[in-house]
């Protein structure tokens, strides 16, 4: 079952389980003159007359290699029938299973897209796939394993050294590790420039002496690895690895959250924390290295995000067929069918997106502006239509039970974290004319 050192034989088995991908009817070949003389055209046969299926309309599957679909088949097995039944007491008692990890490290789905280190080493899409189906259970947990995938492992595979590489590559993948990633503080959120976090060299033991604080950190309370930016005395962002236990490290918990309860969040706090010369990340020297990792969790939020969208969606459509109001039910309202129609319309863009921008990224053609431009376009439309199925499923709509309410709220915060919806739209703003506005610079 696991994906580690590629797709496993078992997952690759032709099972009961396997879904095969659709097949067409073979077309009827007709000759016909035009002016440029005879051409031979293909046309349907009767029997091969396509019909849409409005749970795939423009029918994704096909544009899906077998590993993909094998990986994403497998891996919605273990959220529907593992997480699932957990996510509404842990929502409700704001509680984060540490145990999840160990099992994603089991499947082989953390670090998915690094190849060695006992990763599986699968292409972008596979990533995606398994985001998506992640956060069709919840935003929180899809943040756990984005937090260990893209901004924890890797960094150290782009910007650390072969020993770091194979110090701690392995168990993250296996999730006998679980790592944060340290970039926010206190007084600069979306402009990391302003880091007050500062690294000091001590010459006589090789090592630096960290002092700062970190907040709004996913996974710091229950981390074993800490991976923090801070700004060195030559001016330069540089990251360290810092362990767990290390003196004047603390992670207090942030309590009281109203979003992404099933996930841990807190905070970094560094007092005078010695870390050793070779806990410094050698590739990454500016806020390039940060950005780095947060364009590579920001793709897989576009998909995540669309998760959560196609669970409203569902619920909502299967409750207005369900629920009978004035005699009839609520699914014969035309607003109602614009509802879901228009759902529809903004789940299907913009999973077709994220396919071709995963298909580019594995070519390294991905800019991150292209990143920015999904990201903003759909946490915006999986907040909307979260919105529309709570209003949908009326009174209901509120209770945890029907799961809706839980992912509105998270959305609330994915919607935020990572770049804010207005940072990407400056981001795509300098694209177009040039001309940078975040600040009131010249």
């Amino acid at each position: 079952m696991a994906l580690r050192g590629g797709v496993s034989a078992r997952l690759l088995s032709r099972g009961p389980g396997l879904r095969v991908l659709r097949t067409w009817v073979s077309t009827a070949a007709q000759t016909v003159v035009g002016r440029t003389g005879p051409r031979r055209i293909l046309l349907p046969s009767p029997a091969s007359h396509p019909k849409f299926d409005w749970q795939d309309p423009l029918v994704l599957e096909e544009q899906l290699t077998t590993d993909e679909i094998l990986i994403r088949d497998t891996f919605r097995t273990y959220c529907q029938e593992r997480l699932m039944p957990r996510i509404l007491l842990a929502n409700r008692n704001e509680v984060f299973h540490r145990e999840i990890i160990s099992e994603m490290g089991e499947l082989g789905v953390l670090g998915p897209t690094i190849k060695g280190y006992g990763c599986a080493g699968v292409s972008s899409v596979a990533y995606g796939l398994l985001a998506r189906e992640l956060e069709r259970v919840d935003s929180g947990y899809r943040s756990a394993m984005s937090v260990q995938s893209s901004l924890v492992m890797y960094p150290i595979y782009a910007y650390g050294s072969e020993e770091q590489r194979q110090k701690y590559l392995p168990q993250l993948a296996k999730g006998e590790l679980l790592g944060c990633f340290g970039l926010t503080e206190p007084n600069c959120g979306s402009d990391p420039s302003s880091m007050e976090t500062r690294a000091r060299y001590n010459s006589s033991n090789k090592s630096y002496t960290l002092n700062g604080t970190k907040t709004w950190i996913t996974n710091s309370p229950v981390a074993d690895l800490f991976v923090v930016w801070a700004r060195c005395e030559d001016g330069c962002i540089r990251g360290f690895l810092l362990e767990k236990g290390m003196q004047g490290l603390s992670a207090p918990k942030i309590q009281g959250k109203f979003s992404l309860r099933a996930s841990a969040t807190g905070m970094i706090i560094m007092d005078s924390v010695e870390v050793p010369e070779e806990n410094m990340l050698p590739g990454a020297s500016s806020l390039g290295g940060p950005f780095g990792c947060l364009n590579n969790a920001r793709y897989g939020i576009t998909w995540g995000v669309l998760g959560a969208s196609e669970f409203c969606f569902h619920t909502a459509r299967q409750y207005a067929l369900d629920r009978i109001q004035f005699g009839v039910p609520l699914a014969r309202n035309q607003l109602i069918q614009k509802k879901l129609a228009d759902m529809l319309t903004e789940i299907t863009l913009g999973l077709h997106a994220c396919l071709q921008l995963g298909r580019l990224k594995d070519q390294d053609k991905a800019t991150p502006e292209m990143v920015s431009l999904l990201k903003r376009n759909n946490c915006g439309k999986a907040l909307d239509i979260a919105r529309q199925a709570r209003d949908m499923l009326g009174g209901n709509g509120i209770s945890d039970e029907y799961h809706v309410i839980r992912h509105a709220m998270n959305l609330e915060a994915v919607n935020t974290y990572e770049g804010t919806h207005d940072i990407h739209a400056l981001i795509l703003g300098r694209a177009i004319t040039g001309i940078q506005a975040f600040t009131a610079s010249k």
